[in-house]
């Protein structure tokens, strides 16, 4: 969304292509940079908001010839990263309206829509069918989903399904300890439900 920077991300793109198609990945985080430095967000918004369209456009014209989707993710400007352009679902979904293609997604990050605007059983609700991607992370530590804090991941996991989701659920956070530690909520969890490890059903063996 960076204006004089549209030569930049197009070479970016098409080497994140290069790198998707090499290890399989059909989907690209298309990210919408930061507010210059120095510039008041509410002055250059309509600028940013343009330059973002277009680019996306691009994008998404050149991922539909590989048969991939690219995502955009909203994230919070309130702790992570105060000049993020992209930093609300509402946001997101408005600009994906504009751009007008089937292959850009919502890539919804718990943690961050958790931290700009709470409400997120009515936010997974209402933006269901435009996401193409969950990322969770405990609120406020950014640990495991296990770990203190305000989601109640097991309800939301249940909503998940509920509402259809058959896509991965990607786990950006920072264990407190090491990585195969920091998925024992992933077997407790399973455990839970009546599931062996891996997810399947200890009925079905």
């Amino acid at each position: 969304a960076v204006p004089g920077r549209q030569a930049a991300f197009r070479q970016g793109l098409a080497a994140a292509v290069q790198y998707a198609k090499a290890v399989g990945c059909p989907r690209i985080h298309l990210m919408a940079g930061r507010v210059p430095m120095g510039a008041d967000r509410a002055a250059v918004a309509g600028e940013m908001e343009t330059t973002f369209i277009e680019n996306l456009r691009y994008a998404a014209d050149l991922l539909a010839q590989e048969d991939m989707i690219g995502l955009v993710e909203p994230i919070n400007n309130r702790i992570t990263d105060p000049r993020y352009f992209l930093n609300t679902p509402h946001q997101a979904a408005a600009i994906l309206e504009k751009v007008g293609r089937p292959n850009l997604k919502l890539q919804l990050d718990l943690f961050h829509c958790q931290i700009m605007d709470g409400n997120l059983s009515h936010n997974l609700e209402t933006y269901f069918p435009l996401i193409g991607h969950i990322q969770i992370a405990q609120v406020p530590g950014r640990h495991e989903p296990d770990s203190p804090g305000e989601l109640n991941f097991p309800y939301i996991f249940e909503l998940l399904e509920s509402l259809g989701y058959t896509g991965y659920v990607g786990c950006e956070y920072a264990p407190k300890g090491d990585t195969l530690e920091g998925l024992g909520w992933l077997r407790s969890y399973w455990e839970s439900r009546g599931l062996q490890h891996g997810g399947t059903s200890k009925a079905a063996k």
